[in-house]
């Protein structure tokens, strides 16, 4: 008995030992302070923003025949505006452009209130589109005042419309919106109802709550989390994507297994065919998509948590597309993405982002090199997805006043025992609950993270539908984020 005892103490004391030596935390890198002069864009916009929904509100109550008179009105103010600008080159200071802008979001409460005009509302929306990235040609999109104008009218437009569209109720709304149809050479297929050809970038947002980080977590906040190049087989018309998972590196699926990855929406980015490179040689994207989809079957390819595009023995998604080509001599990415907010660079540094001067999915819309074919966007789901951005907006907040990414440091002797199960499997070409290329500590702080956002989330559900109850419309995004800002204060990680 006692040596027994004495057996169960040394067993006792091996695992308290063991549990004690993976109790200890890793080394904490640094916060970075980054020397960049890149600021965050900020809308500064709140009384603006009220006086909208006020605005929704009052065009609600008007008399059909007032409210129609008004939308004429401004929709003809709005259609001579556009129409005037006929310049082969305009400079992006011409105040012509955030004109539009400003009859553009006073249109929205009006349009809210009177659906039957989101048609209207959403091909004249395509015509700026067309009009901002036809000029961007011509601007310096390194400076502040290109960047942020173009934003202001891709982002803050789509902002608009999709407000108007939340307001519409059962109204049926098309998810395709086609932008323009940008000539290519190279072999198509369709997907979604959309025609895509050899070479095209498809820009998406997912689900996840990460998916909401990469999309909200930069300069220029944006709509899209991921990016996908795909590959047309120009003899079988075969399609297939080519894309940089978290979970498993650098990987090829089929039209088939790409959807089945929740997608929230979807916008087609291609080469234009004015380019000089795209004049001389027009299948350079079908090239450009061979070559990346002939070294993924010629290699694995890690995920790149570094997010660092210079390097290329591991990639993030957007380097997939960027890489394959650079290769053919395409430089994309023009401007460059930048993250500066000191709270948001320290909470990706916690999940192993090194480069903060990068290429970011949402980013390659402003690209003047790329055309916008089309966005399909899940309408169903648009809502939730809002709720989504103000949660993380408001989280983003909250990382900027000073907070790090907390974990439970009782948890990391089991996650780093999983973890060493995880790299077995890595040997044999498996995947893992715990990512290769991310440790132990940081799927910890991506465990908590995750709880945090779907208790904040679900808090600011109860809010909205205390406000829907209350106001007989929905909240629109700025009431979201009042929402979140609340919730966020009252839930700590």
């Amino acid at each position: 008995m006692g040596k027994l005892m004495r057996k169960l103490a040394l067993v006792l004391l091996v695992f308290t030992c063991i549990y004690a030596i993976l109790l200890i935390p890793d080394s904490e890198s640094q916060p970075l302070k980054l020397d960049s002069p890149a600021q965050p864009f900020y809308w500064n916009n709140g009384q603006l923003l009220q006086k909208l929904e006020n605005d929704f509100v009052q065009s609600k109550g008007l008399q059909p025949f007032i409210l129609g008179a008004a939308l004429r009105s401004k929709m003809q103010e709005a259609d001579s505006m556009l129409a005037a600008i006929t310049e082969d080159i305009i400079p992006v200071t011409d105040k012509r452009l955030l004109y539009l802008e400003t009859v553009f979001f006073q249109l929205a409460p009006l349009v809210a209130a009177a659906p039957e005009s989101l048609s209207w509302y959403l091909a004249f929306y395509t015509r700026v589109r067309n009009l901002v990235k036809k000029h961007a040609h011509n601007w310096d999109m390194n400076t502040a005042a290109a960047r942020q104008t173009v934003y202001r009218l891709l982002y803050g437009m789509r902002a608009a419309t999709e407000e108007a569209i939340l307001q519409a109720g059962d109204r049926k709304i098309d998810p395709v919106l086609q932008v323009t149809d940008a000539y290519s050479a190279t072999a198509s297929t369709t997907l979604l109802g959309m025609k895509l050809h050899s070479g095209d970038i498809l820009v998406s947002r997912g689900a996840a709550p990460v998916s909401a980080l990469i999309a909200r977590g930069n300069d220029y906040p944006a709509n899209f989390s991921h990016i996908a190049l795909l590959h047309v087989d120009s003899i079988t018309g075969d399609a297939l994507l080519i894309e940089s998972h978290i979970e498993k590196g650098v990987a090829i699926t089929t039209p088939e297994e790409y959807l089945k990855d929740t997608k929230l929406r979807l916008m087609v980015l291609r080469p234009s065919n004015v380019l000089p490179a795209l004049k001389a040689d027009p299948l350079l994207p079908q090239k450009a998509a061979s070559m990346m989809l002939e070294a993924v079957r010629q290699r694995h390819i890690p995920y790149d948590f570094k997010m660092d595009f210079h390097d290329t023995t591991a990639m993030f998604c957007s380097e997939v597309a960027s890489y394959a080509y650079r290769r053919q001599g395409l430089h994309l990415w023009e401007p460059v993405s930048t993250i500066s907010s000191s709270g948001v660079v320290n909470w990706l540094q916690s999940f192993g982002v090194a480069h903060f001067v990068t290429q970011m999915p949402g980013d390659l819309e402003y690209d003047p090199q790329l055309a916008v074919v089309s966005e399909w966007r899940n309408t169903a789901s648009l809502f939730s997805e809002h709720i989504d951005n103000a949660v993380l907006d408001a989280m983003l907040g909250y990382a900027n006043s000073g907070a790090g990414l907390q974990y439970n440091k009782w948890k990391l002797p089991v996650a780093r025992t999983i973890k060493a199960y995880c790299m077995v499997l890595n040997r044999f070409g498996k995947y893992g609950l715990i990512p290769e290329g991310m440790s132990a500590t940081r799927a910890l702080k991506n465990e908590s993270f995750v709880n945090w956002f779907e208790r904040v989330k679900a808090a600011v559900r109860q809010q909205t539908d205390a406000f829907m109850e209350t106001k007989k419309y929905r909240p629109p995004y700025w009431q979201l984020v009042k929402f979140s800002e609340q919730a966020v204060k009252s839930i700590r990680q």
